[in-house]
C-alpha cells in the first residue's frame, strides 16, 4: 500500500482557501488586545500609582480579556498575594529575631496581617465578584491601613525590615481601591 504524499501545490491551495477564513479571526483578536491595552492604560491613569498598576495588570495574562471589574479582581488578587508574602516573611523574621523589641514589633505586624490575609481580603474579593463594590473597597482599603499601622510600630529605635513590603501593600491597596471607585461611579 502506497501513501499519497501531499504535493506543494495542494498545500498552497489549502492556504489560499483557508486564509480568508482565519485572517479575520487573527485581526479580530489583535483589535481586542489593542482595545484591552487601552482599557488597562485608561484605568491605570485613574489610579495613584500608574506604573505599579500598569505592570501588575500587564503581567497577568487574564487582563488581556478583562473588563474593569476583571481588572479590579486581578489587582485584588495581586494585593492578596503581596500581603500573603509579607505575612510569610514576618513569620520567618520572628523565628530569627535576636532582639526582643524587634520580635514584639514583628509579632504586632503578624497580628495585623493574619486577618487581612485569611479573612479581610478573601471576603473583599468575594464581594467584588458579587458586585458588592462598596464592601470590597472597604476590605481592600483596610489592607493599606494595616500596612501603615505595622510600619508605625517601627518608628522607635528599631528600623523596620518591612518598609518596602508595607509600602507595596499600601500602594497595591490604593490602586485596587481606585479601580473599585471607577466601578462605584458606574
Amino acid at each position: 500500500m502506497r501513501k499519497n504524499p501531499i504535493s506543494p501545490s495542494s498545500i498552497f491551495l489549502l492556504h489560499v482557501l483557508l486564509l480568508p477564513i482565519f485572517l479575520p479571526l487573527t485581526q479580530c483578536s489583535t483589535i481586542r488586545l489593542d482595545e484591552n491595552e487601552d482599557l488597562i492604560d485608561k484605568t491605570c491613569k485613574q489610579t495613584p500609582h500608574y506604573d505599579l498598576c500598569l505592570s501588575s495588570l500587564q503581567s497577568n495574562p487574564e487582563s488581556s480579556n478583562a473588563d474593569v471589574k476583571g481588572l479590579a479582581k486581578i489587582m485584588a488578587d495581586v494585593l492578596l498575594s503581596s500581603a500573603t508574602d509579607i505575612q510569610n516573611f514576618i513569620e520567618g523574621l520572628i523565628k530569627q529575631a535576636p532582639e526582643p523589641e524587634l520580635e514584639r514589633s514583628l509579632a504586632f505586624c503578624a497580628e495585623l496581617y493574619i486577618p487581612v490575609v485569611k479573612y479581610t481580603l478573601p471576603q473583599a474579593i468575594d464581594a467584588l465578584s458579587n458586585g458588592e463594590y462598596k464592601f470590597a473597597s472597604y476590605g481592600i482599603s483596610d489592607a493599606a491601613k494595616e500596612a501603615i499601622a505595622c510600619e508605625k510600630k517601627f518608628s522607635g529605635s528599631t528600623n523596620s525590615p518591612l518598609s518596602d513590603r508595607n509600602n507595596l501593600v499600601e500602594s497595591l491597596s490604593e490602586v485596587a481601591t481606585a479601580i473599585l471607585n471607577i466601578l462605584l461611579k458606574g
